[in-house]
Formats: C-alpha cells, sequence, structure tokens
C-alpha cells in the first residue's frame, strides 16, 4: 500500500508529517531522517484503527502565491 505524506518544516525547525488519506494521521521530528520511520508507525496504527483507505493517485504539489490584504 502507497500513501501520500505530505511534509513541512515549521518556523521552528521541526519536520511534520501529514497523511491526508488518514483521520488524524501526523507527526513530527527535528529531522527527516527521525521522521520517516514515525510516520510509517503512525500509518500502520491508523490503518489498524480506520481500516485501509481508498487509494488515490497523486498529482502533484503546488505552492500558490496570493496577494492577501
Amino acid at each position: 500500500m502507497k500513501l501520500t505524506a505530505i511534509i513541512e518544516r515549521g518556523d521552528d525547525g521541526f519536520f511534520t508529517a501529514v497523511v491526508p488519506e488518514l483521520k488524524s494521521c501526523y507527526t513530527q521530528a527535528k529531522t527527516i531522517d527521525e521522521l520517516l520511520p514515525r510516520i510509517r508507525e503512525v500509518i500502520e496504527l491508523c490503518v489498524e484503527e480506520e481500516g485501509i483507505p481508498e487509494q488515490k493517485d497523486l498529482v502533484g504539489v503546488q505552492q500558490i502565491e496570493v496577494d492577501v490584504g
């Protein structure tokens, strides 16, 4: 099973991974090397609780810039 994890780095320098297909499936770590095994573990726990999610094809991720106020 392949799922999409969105990984961002926060202002505090920590990395956060979120799996949109699974509710409450997220974790954070100080490095990517720490983050990847953590998100795998969280995915396994979420699948145990929620079941196997519907598979979606990743089309892409795009940063969009807009003028605000």
